[in-house]
């Protein structure tokens, strides 16, 4: 019996030794996935967390007219969705490759410096996100300003509401949620936000009353975003 156990054990260890380090690297990121994604009434906001997520997704692709698939796919192998947004909103407005700026934000150490090269005006980078650069503002600042900024290009807000809404403490995913769901049922974005932190309802729910299944996120998003005669995030 000894002999056995040891023989799979040693079996065991030569087929781990024969899988590729960035195999096992990926499988230890991908294994973190939602595993509820569908609204159930019995647990209301269970698959909030999922909806928040792919609603965001959707919204990224859109305003950069890019697969969804390849921004969530860098986000299982662990870029962050700050570094995200501030790549893909550098390299919309300076041409770069948003790949080589995450290599750049990593050697460089700063978004900061990382963008100093590209030479971009203040207009193009717009200047909430100017402002944020030049005071080297921690990465979730300036990522807000990049989603900011896109939310308003987009007419899923005005300037007050979403000043409000920040003040009430909506993050990017419930502003890009609340947003669609808003324009979709013409109620007030804040009270949509106000009733899910209070526990009266949660998003799921609102989606459900929204008449806006899982399925149509990305195509619902993706025409809020259209609406805008049809521009995305691209340099001006």
């Amino acid at each position: 019996m000894g002999l056995i156990t040891r023989s799979s054990f040693q079996l065991s260890l030569i087929v781990l030794l024969m899988i590729p380090m960035p195999a096992l690297a990926i499988s230890a990121i991908t294994c973190h996935c939602f595993t509820d994604r569908s609204y159930d009434p019995a647990r209301p906001t269970v698959a909030d967390p999922y909806l928040l997520a792919t609603t965001q997704n959707s919204f990224f692709a859109a305003a950069f007219g890019v697969d969804k698939k390849t921004i969530v796919m860098k986000k299982q192998k662990g870029t962050s969705a700050d570094d995200l947004w501030i790549a893909y909103w550098l390299g919309a407005r300076s041409g770069a490759d948003p790949g080589n700026l995450l290599q750049e934000r990593k050697v460089k150490g700063s978004w900061r410096l990382a963008a100093t090269a590209l030479n971009i005006s203040e207009k193009s980078l717009g200047s909430r996100v100017d402002e944020a650069l030049k005071a080297n503002a921690p990465d979730e600042r300036l990522a807000r300003m990049v989603v900011d900024d896109l939310l308003l290009r987009f007419r899923f807000y005005d300037e007050p509401e979403l000043a409000a809404l920040r003040k009430a403490g909506a993050g990017n995913q419930e502003l890009v949620l609340s947003g669609l769901i808003a324009a979709k049922t013409h109620q007030s974005p804040m009270q949509l936000y106000r009733d899910v932190k209070k526990a009266a309802t949660s998003w799921g729910a609102l989606l459900q009353q929204a008449k806006i299944d899982n399925s149509e996120i990305p195509s619902e998003v993706t025409a809020l975003v259209m609406a805008t005669n049809g521009s995305r995030a691209k340099k001006e």
